[in-house]
């Protein structure tokens, strides 16, 4: 049986894998000290569509040629990214076994916010000014050319790790040691990560995300998903609602502008989860990531459409006939919240039960115990409406 390559692992695609994948066909492959952080080897242990659990440095350069040259044989049918961080070495090694696959040029592309200005600003997609920055002192001065806020973020993490909103140039010296320090715990490994920062026009609007599934470079499926963000210095999402409540005209327009950046990277195959601020009507890219939304977004999609968009992608990425239909509009709407609570100790947690069984709610998790501390989002509840 050819095995299914899982790049980064992630405990939700465990109950899901045996509706898609038969028993021993999959192989996980994540860094070593994630996986002994996490305790990846017991999560995977009861899941009967595992076969192996490979341990690979893959964030580093060269790795997946490595990994391709060790297990040479092994003929896959599909090399998967699962995390960000997984998308240029899920990419390489799709080439090198001569699968569909995302491109390793593209996936290089998605993964640097700065060199994903560059090249989608020459295509013609609009794009905040920005500049690569090294210290407060080229911030400052940004900052000035720019006349007002700005936004200072990593321009190599996940998502929207590390960003900060910036009113006052006052507030450069704190944002710039904030940004710099990111530990993300348990899901990186314990060795340094080179610092890439960026800095950028803060635009305000509407926000938007487009998730698009791509095979040889069109499109065969798009969503318009609406964002609400929390208030504050450190981006956050508040919401979201699919599909987004806006008019047919600027969804068409969304998903133009998020063709324009599959073309401009040269982006095959696979799946992208493109961000958007539109300002005065014009769609203005925030960033681009070559892999699944998060947040809860892919169950949105999945229940108002309906559509089964996870194992289209599959099929997509072992370059078979997609055995799902795929509409071209939503026959519902659907929409997750985020509760967020000040900084401090949880004290109690209560109503969740009656919050999950109200009219309209297919699931209501709250993340944080009482008695741990906290200092932002404290429960997710997903609902869908027809």
């Amino acid at each position: 049986m050819r095995p299914v390559i899982l790049v980064g692992f992630v405990g939700a695609a465990l109950p899901t894998l045996p509706d898609i994948q038969p028993d021993q066909s999959v192989i996980f492959v994540e860094e070593p000290d994630v996986v002994r952080k996490r305790d990846v080897r017991v999560k995977v242990a009861g899941c009967p569509t595992v076969r192996e659990l490979v341990e690979w440095e893959f964030h580093l350069p060269g790795k997946a040629d490595e990994f391709y040259h060790t297990y040479r044989d092994l003929d896959p049918e599909a090399v998967i990214p699962l995390t960000e961080y997984a998308t240029p070495f899920a990419a390489r090694l799709s080439e090198r076994y001569g699968l569909p696959g995302a491109g390793f040029a593209a996936a290089s592309l998605l993964r640097d916010k700065a060199l994903l200005r560059n090249v989608s600003r020459a295509a013609g997609v609009t794009n905040p000014r920005s500049v690569r920055v090294d210290g407060p002192h080229e911030v400052l001065a940004f900052m000035r050319s720019v006349g007002g806020p700005i936004v200072l973020k990593p321009a190599n993490r996940q998502a929207s790790v590390g960003a900060w909103l910036i009113h006052d140039p006052a507030e450069v010296p704190e944002a710039w040691d904030a940004c710099v320090v990111q530990d993300e715990g348990v899901f990186v490994p314990d060795r340094p990560m080179e610092l890439r920062m960026l800095a950028e026009e803060c635009v305000v609007g509407e926000q938007f995300s487009v998730e698009m599934l791509v095979r040889a470079g069109e499109d065969l499926f798009t969503n318009v998903t609406r964002a609400r963000l929390v208030p504050g210095q450190i981006p956050a999402e508040a919401s979201h609602v699919v599909p987004a409540d806006t008019t047919p005209e600027l969804m068409a327009l969304l998903g133009e502008q998020t063709r324009r950046i599959v073309d401009a990277v040269g982006f095959r195959d696979g799946i992208v989860h493109c961000e958007w601020i539109v300002r005065d009507g014009v769609p203005n890219l925030v960033e681009c990531a070559g892999r699944f939304a998060g947040d809860g977004i892919i169950e949105l999609i999945e229940r108002a459409y309906p559509v089964d968009l996870v194992r289209a992608y599959y099929a997509v990425m072992k370059g078979v006939p997609i055995p799902v239909v795929l509409p071209r509009a939503a026959q519902r709407a659907a929409a997750v919240r985020f509760l967020t609570i000040g900084t401090g100790v949880v004290r109690d947690v209560r109503g969740v039960d009656r919050a999950a069984e109200a009219d309209g709610v297919f699931l209501c998790d709250v993340t944080v115990k009482a008695g741990s501390g906290s200092a932002g989002c404290a429960a997710r509840g997903t609902g869908s409406a027809t």
